[in-house]
């Protein structure tokens, strides 16, 4: 049920698309390969459901606010509003350790994709050990590999270009995130 759920969600946001639609499509066009191994790891992620699609649309959207992707963001807005997440929780991502708005498990999983995401590295091995109390291992490697692959789309899509297509027009959205000195 949850997979039919997410599957639906994905063709309502990508149906919304207003502006730029062909942006992703046409670069990846141009490489068969790239665009074939692009859709098989979207399509394996979106068929992976030990995770709470909640807790993933979090981490991604982290992820794509830290690296400031403003397509990510605007998809991603879009489809965290088809998973349950509120406003508020979308709006306070750059402020969520002293949020209200989300829970213990939550503040883990948005501290987790910022520790994989931020640059330099940091030690995530007490982050890891922590969310291993709350999730299985299969839930936890389900999240790395979220938020690994959110990275690859993010810096894709800055690399090529790829703009906002106006998804999320109406709605809350998360918020490209200042960078950090490194």
């Amino acid at each position: 049920m949850r997979v039919v759920k997410r599957v639906r969600g994905y063709a309502e946001v990508i149906g919304q698309a207003r502006r730029n639609r062909g942006d992703l499509v046409g670069w990846l066009g141009r490489r068969p390969q790239i665009a074939a191994a692009t859709l098989t790891y979207e399509t394996a992620l979106l068929f992976s459901n030990k995770l709470d699609p909640r807790l993933k649309e979090l981490a991604e959207l982290k992820t794509a606010g830290l690296v400031a992707c403003q397509f990510c963001l605007d998809i991603g807005s879009a489809l965290a509003h088809t998973a349950g997440l509120t406003e508020q929780q979308l709006v306070d991502l750059p402020r969520y350790r002293t949020s209200d708005a989300y829970t213990e498990l939550e503040k883990l999983v948005i501290a987790f994709a910022e520790a994989m995401t931020v640059t330099p590295a940091v030690d995530i091995d007490e982050l890891r050990d922590t969310l291993l109390t709350h999730l299985s291992k299969a839930q936890l490697t389900e999240l790395a590999a979220s938020i690994a692959w959110e990275n690859q789309r993010a810096r894709l899509n800055q690399g090529l270009g790829v703009q906002p297509t106006g998804m999320a027009d109406g709605l809350a959205c998360a918020m490209p995130e200042p960078r950090r000195a490194p």
